[in-house]
């Protein structure tokens, strides 16, 4: 069994906590070391469960609060050499550790995998973690499915998957034209359109649970995200990270049948 919860997803900041029976890590830093540890608190997971922290990229809504957060608990800081050369928000460098594509890290009976995406940044990771054959993903800042991110989709019982913007909010929003071409090209993110594409045609069948992530507030709206996803959810729970507070801890466990109630669940937005 995995725990699983988002502590934020956004533009305004990334993190995601994923843990086992003997500790926990968090995925990105992108929120204040004091809105980590209080988002934790309130969802009754202990601050001393985390034994890492892994970062996407450089950017700084993936690591705004790693440096105080990783000195403040002493954890180990796992990121690309490219991605640690070009990062402003460091901890002192005995907390950093090179991590390598496609080389699993083995911490608190997990094991976390960084692959390579198309993404803007240096050297930008995507992420599954892998404990008692239970696969959790961590997909987002994608700007088009490549083959490593369709394959490792693939094989998760869980993912968060970014979709960050409906094409029609995109093209008629306020926007400049450079910055709508950044976010809708290779190198950008994730429409609601290209996920459910990838959502369709690569999950397994044991998936259970779907958290649609990296939501615009200007380009995208958590109602329509999850109605673009409903009619194809059959036996998937789907549900919106938030861009505003913590999720729910969930509980994945492999088996082909979600914990909970089958389809499309609503979050707090």
């Amino acid at each position: 069994m995995v725990k699983v919860a988002s502590l934020n997803s956004g533009s305004n900041g990334n993190c995601y906590y994923i843990g086992s029976s003997e500790g926990a890590v968090l995925i990105d830093a992108g929120i204040s070391a004091r809105e980590m540890e209080k988002r934790m608190r309130k969802l009754g997971l202990p601050l001393d469960s985390l034994k890492a922290i892994f970062i996407s990229h450089e950017h700084i809504d993936h690591v705004k609060g790693l440096d105080v957060m990783a000195q403040r608990y002493d954890l180990p800081v796992y990121a690309s050499l490219p991605t640690i050369r070009n990062s402003n928000t460091l901890p002192p460098a005995h907390l950093l550790r090179p991590l390598r594509n496609l080389e699993p890290v083995n911490i608190a009976g997990m094991q976390v995998t960084a692959f390579a995406k198309w993404h803007d940044a240096v050297d930008p990771s995507s992420f599954v973690v892998t404990c008692n054959g239970v696969r959790v993903g961590v997909f987002t800042d994608i700007g088009a499915p490549c083959e490593q991110v369709r394959y490792h989709f693939s094989l998760c019982h869980a993912a968060f998957l970014e979709a960050n913007y409906d094409d029609d909010m995109l093209n008629n929003g306020k926007y400049p034209y450079h910055l709508k071409k950044r976010i809708s090209g290779d190198q950008g993110h994730l429409s609601n359109k290209q996920a459910l594409d990838l959502f369709v045609n690569y999950r397994a069948p044991y998936m259970s649970h779907l958290w649609l992530a990296h939501l615009s507030r200007e380009n995208n709206d958590p109602d329509l995200a999850l109605a673009t996803f409903r009619p194809h959810a059959q036996s998937v729970q789907v549900s919106v990270a938030s861009r505003y507070t913590e999720s729910e801890v969930f509980r994945i466990t492999g088996s082909k049948e979600p914990e909970t109630a089958k389809g499309v669940q609503m979050s707090l937005f």
